[in-house]
């Protein structure tokens, strides 16, 4: 590994004066204005600024790569509308879908129309399958329902855990180079500053990743979470959270164990204390009180530290009680609706709050719809954070893009595509959204290991212009991962 010299940069979170920081041995060794390079590659700044490098705190990244090959339908405002989309794409011909055509990203919450497969089936006879924005919901026309084993299915719109079994399906048939396009999204990652991935594909991932990255796949590190139903197999391997995984260059570390307690808000099972104001209902939650006191016990007594799934407000006092009960730490993920009394609870246990603003651009009108009278504690990152709970951002690609600067331009504006800001209460300042996306770190420090991020301007002072910050370049462990300078 070559030691890097980079003269001339602004410390993000610092004085703004330019300095010079030495990189030795993948750690940053001096940071000083006027360092000798010694046998050190040099390389000039020119005034830009350095950051700690970020990490997306939770995304699916077989999926996320997948998604960027497949059929868009997220504007689709009806389900007829999304039907017009596959015809569309099967007059095409292409000859990747005739097996099976894969949309992604439609959200039918506020739609006039039901999707049903007799609608879908008008768009042609190949199998068709269309998972929805959040993951939780799949659509199939009829050969597509005969392809993932659910040929009597009644509607073809299948949710939660009947939804992710088929998913597991299209994967294996969608994903003939997986690989390939893994480290694509990889290296895309990097080209927006990332240098590590909680990775919570639903299948476990680490010898995955250990083969990719011994293929050249090392753009990111790399925390593979794990689902109970492989919960057994990685306690007989003797892993817990943090343990570095042979093979993989330092790069592929055991995350978080991985507990799905609801399920979403647009389609209507995130479990909640009051019914939701279209429907009614309370949604769905997916195990009792004793089956998660179980489950969490059994993970965190094996070394893995719980990421419990938790949405609705109920399932977040539900998943909090459990925490208090085993007396472990953990995270909750997404933590979308959360009572006053419950944000305190985040930070007397010790939670970790593991959060995706930009879900909160996505479903705000959903939100207002459903969780109506509500959504003044909903995505609450300004109390989160107020109450001195540790915030982590991430995307939940591919529900929303592999990209940290718009989580953080969502948790600090509440705002996109022009519209005026979704409850500014709960804005938090951009030190704080930038410390949740970089794995806790603010700023550059003599002795962090050297993943870095060079950027053309202070993210501390861009304000809406987040979205599109340019990156210069990415370093991990003083490697570049990414150089457009």
């Amino acid at each position: 590994m070559s030691d890097l010299l980079l003269r001339n940069t602004r410390l993000v979170g610092r004085d703004g004066r330019p300095t010079d920081v030495l990189v030795e041995d993948g750690v940053v060794s001096a940071i000083v204005e006027g360092l000798e390079p010694g046998g050190a590659e040099v390389v000039d700044l020119d005034g830009r600024y350095l950051a700690p490098g970020l990490w997306d705190n939770h995304v699916h990244i077989e999926q996320w790569a997948l998604v960027r090959q497949r059929l868009d339908v997220s504007r689709a405002a009806s389900a007829a509308e999304a039907v017009t989309l596959v015809r569309r794409r099967i007059t095409e011909g292409r000859s990747a879908d005739r097996d099976l055509l894969v949309g992604y990203g439609f959200r039918d919450a506020l739609w006039p129309d039901a999707p049903t497969a007799s609608l879908l089936d008008a768009a042609g006879a190949i199998p068709v399958a269309l998972v929805s924005g959040d993951l939780h919901a799949v659509w199939l026309n009829s050969a597509g329902l005969a392809l993932v084993g659910a040929p009597d299915h009644a509607t073809g719109f299948l949710r939660e855990q009947a939804a992710f079994d088929a998913n597991t399906t299209i994967t294996a048939i969608d994903s003939s180079r997986i690989d390939e396009w893994v480290a694509e999204a990889g290296r895309a990652a990097a080209a927006r500053g990332v240098v590590g991935v909680v990775d919570l594909e639903m299948t476990l991932s680490l010898d995955a990743w250990v083969a990719r990255i011994a293929a050249g796949a090392d753009s990111l590190r790399v925390r593979a979470g794990v689902y109970p139903r492989d919960l057994d197999g990685v306690i007989a391997r003797g892993l817990r959270t943090g343990d570095v995984i042979p093979g993989g260059d330092g790069l592929v570390t055991m995350g978080p164990a991985k507990i799905i307690t609801d399920g979403s808000l647009n389609t209507r099972t995130a479990y909640c204390h009051d019914p939701y104001a279209i429907g009614g209902g309370v949604g769905v939650p997916t195990f009792t009180f004793d089956e998660l006191v179980a489950l969490v016990r059994r993970a965190s007594g094996a070394g893995l530290v719980p990421a419990v799934h938790a949405i609705g407000d109920h399932a977040n006092s539900l998943a909090l009680d459990v925490f208090e009960e085993v007396g472990c730490a953990g995270s909750i993920e997404h933590a979308q609706l959360i009572r006053p009394a419950d944000v305190a609870r985040f930070a007397r246990l010790g939670v970790v709050a593991s959060v995706q603003p930009e879900h909160a651009m996505d479903d705000r009108d959903i939100a207002d719809a459903y969780w109506s009278g509500r959504t003044s504690r909903a995505f609450p990152l300004e109390s989160l954070a107020a109450a001195g709970v540790t915030l982590r951002l991430g995307s939940d690609a591919p529900v929303s893009p592999l990209d940290p600067w718009i989580a953080m331009a969502a948790a600090v504006t509440r705002s996109r595509d022009g519209r005026e800001s979704w409850h500014p209460e709960q804005r938090v300042p951009a030190a704080v959204a930038l410390e949740a996306s970089a794995d806790g770190r603010s700023s550059v420090l003599q002795g962090s290991v050297a993943d870095l991020v060079v950027l053309e301007s202070d993210p501390l002072a861009a304000g809406t212009d987040l979205r599109a910050m340019s990156v210069a370049a990415t370093l991990l462990a003083g490697r570049f991962t990414h150089r457009a300078l």
